[in-house]
């Protein structure tokens, strides 16, 4: 458990440059839901009887909690790889699927129970839905709004409704949030003129 929490922590730092370090990380409204999700699967590999059903009660308390403020639930039967990052909170549901490493969760994104896996390095957009008994491959992306219906083979961007636009993806992105400074440095000046702000 602490060893997925520490690699879910290093991967929300890497997604915000501004909100850097572990405080702050446990500070973020979207952090409380992983690692209740990590909590309450660890309990269900606890053995001893009375230990067990004592933190059972609690991860049951903490996962109501966190689906009446955050609106996030994750399936405690769900098996999912370090590297979980839910960007941005609220109407989030993952029913117990198999998810590989780096998953990357935006808001609205339904995971149905009925999916029969999701490979490492996936993206969902905000408002993705995975309904049916499709199998998502590695590296791929789910653009907002997409329904997924049918298999996504790896290297792929989908989207659509139902999703059946596919082309083909790069290397693993994480989607970083930027600051300004940053946008402004990758912006590249057009026939050799610099690009001007434009001014109210």
């Amino acid at each position: 458990m602490f060893d997925n929490l520490r690699v879910d922590f290093q991967a929300a730092m890497a997604d915000r440059k501004l909100e850097t370090g572990w405080w702050r990380v446990l500070l973020r409204v979207e952090t409380p839901a992983v690692i209740c999700y990590r909590f309450s699967h660890w309990v269900l590999s606890v053995r001893v009887p009375v230990i067990r059903q004592i933190l059972l009660i609690i991860s049951v308390i903490f996962q109501r909690l966190v689906q009446m403020l955050i609106g996030v639930f994750i399936s405690p039967d769900a098996e999912i790889g370090p590297g979980l990052l839910v960007h941005t909170p609220y109407g989030i549901l993952v029913g117990p699927v198999k998810i590989g490493r780096n998953c990357t969760v935006q808001n609205g994104v339904v995971i149905t129970a009925s999916t029969r896996g999701v490979g490492d390095d996936v993206y969902f957009g905000p408002g993705a839905k995975v309904i049916g008994e499709a199998r998502i491959g590695n590296n791929v992306t789910v653009m907002a709004n997409s329904v997924v219906l049918t298999d996504v083979p790896d290297n792929t961007t989908i989207m659509g409704v139902p999703a059946r636009i596919r082309l083909p993806r790069g290397r693993p992105r994480r989607f970083k949030w930027q600051t300004i400074e940053e946008k402004r440095a990758q912006q590249q000046p057009a026939n050799g003129q610099t690009v001007s702000e434009s001014k109210p």
